[in-house]
């Protein structure tokens, strides 16, 4: 047991090709078998080319051979399902009534406040035909696999992340889908790619109450959902919509966040604001659920998202949002 346990933290270091995140964090290690001191290793295949399986297989003998209770060592391959590999703690879906509130943006300082918290994340995009998440991380890299599943990109804080825009060709052309291809893509994204283990996965969805955020409420086992608007008027009837379509599909709102709720300006100490009186409030009792933020108009954030750097934020407003998502989740 002693030395399957050192197999097992020394296979921690190997890193998996492509995604640069260990077999342990893939839950890539499928069978660990020790006989005296001969170890049999079995990975899993998913997701690796022939040349990805040959490195990872260098890299494991590599960092078993110098363990103590190892004499020899057997490793092999084996099939396995992208799906059997995923252990997620808990799914939570952002959604809003109508686009451009700001939806991706909360999604994206969520990741990044449980990530600093030093919890495993992972954001799925399903926005496929307003993908935003990658710009805001910086990412334009491609996702690796082969033909048994995706690799999801890693960010540079470490957060897993697969959008549509990382597998076009260029990030500017669009995506004229029907409904029934969008909910398909968003299935096999979560379906097909290796997530491994997390502690969270974040479903950014596309706006309103259409197919894609049907296909989500559907097929993904949704721990939560999370709502977002702006304080107009006519922003919060339509996210109305939303949060009746959260109650009819029996998914518990976690809470709702208000973006764009003022502007603070320092050179007087003031808020002002710009679209209306708050209805954080009013959201927060239609929901039934707690108040999780309200986010100022901040021009550093905005240039932040600009560059790809969302992860270097920081703010009392953003602090608050993180602080209050931590207890409605439950974590």
């Amino acid at each position: 047991m002693k030395v399957k346990k050192q197999v097992e933290q020394a296979l921690s270091q190997v890193l998996v090709p492509g995604v640069e995140r260990s077999l342990v964090q893939l839950n890539m290690v499928r069978e660990i078998e020790v006989t005296g001191k001969e170890v049999r290793l079995k990975l899993a295949a998913t997701a690796l080319n022939s040349e990805a399986q040959e490195l990872v297989k260098s890299r494991a003998k590599q960092v078993l051979k110098s363990l103590p209770g190892v004499g020899k060592l057997a490793l092999e391959f084996v099939p396995a399902k992208p799906k059997d590999l995923n252990q997620i703690g808990r799914v939570i879906a952002v959604m809003s009534g109508k686009g451009g509130v700001g939806k991706s943006l909360v999604t994206g300082l969520i990741a990044v406040a449980l990530r600093r918290q030093g919890k495993q994340v992972g954001i799925l995009d399903a926005d496929l035909t307003g993908p935003s998440i990658p710009k805001m991380f910086g990412i334009s890299a491609r996702p690796g696999g082969s033909d048994t599943g995706i690799l999801p990109v890693l960010s540079n804080s470490g957060i897993e992340l697969i959008s549509i825009n990382l597998l076009l060709a260029s990030e500017g052309d669009a995506v004229i889908w029907r409904g029934p291809l969008i909910g398909k893509a968003i299935t096999q994204f979560w379906q097909d790619v290796v997530w491994g283990r997390l502690d969270y996965l974040l479903v950014d969805l596309p706006p309103g109450t259409a197919d894609a955020p049907l296909t989500v409420m559907q097929s993904l086992p949704l721990n939560g959902v999370i709502i977002v608007f702006t304080p107009q008027d006519l922003t919060t009837m339509i996210v109305k919509k939303a949060i009746n379509m959260a109650q009819i599909m029996s998914k518990p709102v976690l809470g709702v966040v208000e973006n764009m709720s003022y502007l603070y300006v320092p050179e007087i100490d003031k808020r002002i604001e710009l679209f209306g009186q708050s209805k954080a409030q009013e959201m927060s009792k239609v929901a039934h659920a707690p108040v999780l933020g309200q986010l100022p108009i901040d021009p550093e954030l905005a240039s932040l998202c600009d560059r790809g750097m969302i992860e270097s934020y920081r703010s009392d407003a953003f602090t608050t949002l993180a602080d209050n998502f931590s207890r409605a989740s439950g974590k």
